[in-house]
């Protein structure tokens, strides 16, 4: 669920979308899970000079994406006193969608 929810989030990304969609697309798998009040934080925010700039992808901005836009998609669930998990990647909104910055390997290890 977690890993769909972050690769639903980084297929969203593409220029016109707004921040706010992309929150959307990570939000609705962890929603349907019946987890999304433990989805705690926004689903990213932009890489730059600073550590959390924009552009914020969270519920409520509208700000349109454009081509050179650098931020992280970051969806987690958390349960209080037991776990939490993050799936990170960072993207580059491209002409005609994003592209990933960080390789990872996409399967589930369990050590």
């Amino acid at each position: 669920m977690l890993q769909d929810a972050q690769e639903r989030a980084v297929a969203a990304v593409r220029p016109g979308v707004s921040a706010e969609q992309v929150d959307a697309a990570a939000r609705g798998p962890i929603t349907a899970a019946g987890l999304g009040e433990r989805f705690l934080h926004r689903t990213g925010h932009g890489i730059g000079l600073e550590v959390h700039e924009e552009p914020y992808v969270v519920a409520g901005n509208a700000l349109p994406l454009e081509p050179g836009m650098a931020f992280s998609v970051e969806p987690g669930v958390y349960l209080d006193g037991e776990w939490g998990a993050r799936i990170e990647d960072i993207v580059v909104v491209t002409e005609d969608g994003c592209e990933r910055l960080n390789n990872r390997p996409r399967d589930l290890v369990v050590l």
